[in-house]
């Protein structure tokens, strides 16, 4: 992924959203977040890895690229991107994409009840550029291919089941995937300059082999009434997915992709923006315009978004300050975390543990600004809950 100079994004509002069986508060834009004091305070000086907390919070080193896992076997892989946490009976487990290429894939960490590292292994092999992704509600990881015609993979975190490419979801520089349980789809990004929003409705809920892939059509103002429309060859064999269907909306560099209380939250790098599709009544509009910031905005650079069960956002940066910045559902963007010394880097997968009291997060070029250097993070602490 490219240096980026995303701002800030807002989330507004009182509706409701599932996330990991707690509710999602922030939903209904009323207006572009602006900088404020944080739920959790100033940052204080960076701690021995280089990480700038609040008050309260503590960090670890879960995994380095290139060396084992705690006491395991397993080496860590180079260029750890996006990720997500399951529950795994009274502990859970982290998966980590690999942005590289070849080798690529995606592993994973599982911890005991306590957070105690008891494994590692290897959940994907053998792609191409594996950058975000999402999880499924049948608890498998989407791993998306941010290379041209990429693919998606399904991937099972446990490593029991051998991964599977689903061709059906098609063929474009994937960035990440959010599911839709409510409608029985699946969103995905485009990193392209010139790239759509797509829906994915399997045949079956719950099997991704075979499905409608469709993109999401409007005008070309930023807000308005959207619609869906067939993406004709999926594969892309002869002619771009992005460039098939006549009236498909174009955003520039979509990255990110969130799925929250019926609405859908997904940013695109190239012009500093987040749109929100409601997706109730089918309209879509801005959540954050650079142009609309009053002052300095404390977030310049986006990656990836996670939720917590309070209704905070919390945003990655790539490039900027090395933050993690939290959106709270009253509209303040404010720096959550800071990592020291890593400028050539930037932040990937952040996720929550299930009980939703600790945000594991990598540095994908770490102190090096190498793939090889990637480093893997824990953090913990009071969550607002």
């Amino acid at each position: 992924m490219e240096r980026r100079t995303f701002l800030r994004t807002a989330v507004i509002g009182t509706s409701t959203a599932t996330f990991g069986g707690s509710l999602w508060r922030g939903a209904a834009l009323a207006a572009p977040a602006q900088p404020g004091a944080g739920p959790y305070g100033a940052l204080r000086p960076a701690d021995a890895n280089g990480i700038l907390l609040p008050a309260g919070f503590t960090s670890r080193v879960v995994a380095r690229s290139g060396q084992r896992v705690g006491s395991t076997s397993y080496t860590w892989h180079d260029a750890p991107d996006g990720g997500a946490c399951y529950a795994d009976g009274n502990g859970w487990i982290y998966v980590s994409n690999a942005e590289v290429t070849p080798g690529g894939g995606a592993g994973a960490v599982r911890f005991s009840s306590t957070g105690t590292v008891t494994g590692a292994h290897r959940i994907l092999s053998d792609t191409r550029q594996n950058c975000a992704g999402g999880r499924t509600p049948w608890n498998t990881w989407l791993s998306c291919e941010e290379v041209s015609r990429g693919y998606v993979y399904e991937a099972d975190p446990w490593g029991k089941n051998p991964a599977v490419r689903r061709d059906a979801m098609g063929r474009f520089k994937h960035e990440a995937a959010a599911a839709d349980p409510v409608r029985k789809a699946v969103y995905l990004t485009e990193d392209e300059s010139n790239g759509c929003l797509y829906r994915f409705t399997p045949t079956t809920w719950g099997d991704l082999s075979l499905g409608r892939l469709q993109v999401l059509t409007a005008p070309t103002a930023t807000s308005g009434r959207f619609g869906w429309a067939d993406v004709p060859d999926p594969a892309g064999s002869s002619k771009a997915t992005r460039s098939q269907v006549p009236g498909a909306k174009k955003f520039d560099g979509g990255e990110g992709c969130h799925y929250a209380d019926d609405k859908v939250w997904f940013t695109t790098k190239g012009d500093n923006r987040v749109w929100q599709l409601n997706l109730t009544n089918d309209t879509y509009e801005l959540a954050y315009d650079d142009s609309l910031v009053d002052g300095d905005a404390p977030l310049t650079g986006v990656d990836n978004i996670t939720g917590s069960s309070s209704g905070d956002l919390f945003v990655a940066e790539d490039g900027g300050t090395m933050d993690i910045c939290v959106i709270t559902p009253d509209g303040v963007v404010a720096p959550f975390l800071r990592i020291k010394g890593q400028s050539s880097s930037e932040i990937t997968g952040p996720a929550f543990s299930p009980d939703g009291s600790r945000l594991y997060f990598s540095s994908q070029r770490g102190t090096s600004g190498s793939s090889s250097g990637g480093i893997t993070y824990e953090v913990t602490g009071p969550f607002r809950t």
